[in-house]
């Protein structure tokens, strides 16, 4: 079950960045949910070494430093795809 909220926490995390980033993203879903993943982790672990981890209620800076990790991700990933893909398309 850990993994499936994973996922979950990925992709809305990923989508969220998607729509806060400036532009069209060329980036697939699948990458989306991944670079959204690693978001989550890293957001957990600034928040974790900034104190910020445990307390009462909502960790509401938790979920902040998750997405401003997910938006820098997908950001570079984004750039990255772009320059590994170029402008090609699908057949």
């Amino acid at each position: 079950m850990g993994w499936l909220w994973a996922i979950i926490v990925g992709l809305v995390l990923g989508l969220l960045a998607k729509a806060i980033i400036p532009g069209k993203q060329h980036v697939p879903l699948w990458l989306t949910v991944i670079l959204g993943m690693l978001g989550a982790i890293g957001g957990n672990a600034i928040a974790r070494a900034a104190g910020v981890d445990a307390t009462a209620g909502i960790d509401w800076w938790r979920h902040v430093f998750q997405l401003a990790a997910a938006v820098i991700l997908v950001a570079i990933g984004d750039a990255a795809y772009t320059a590994v893909r170029g402008n090609k398309r699908r057949a």
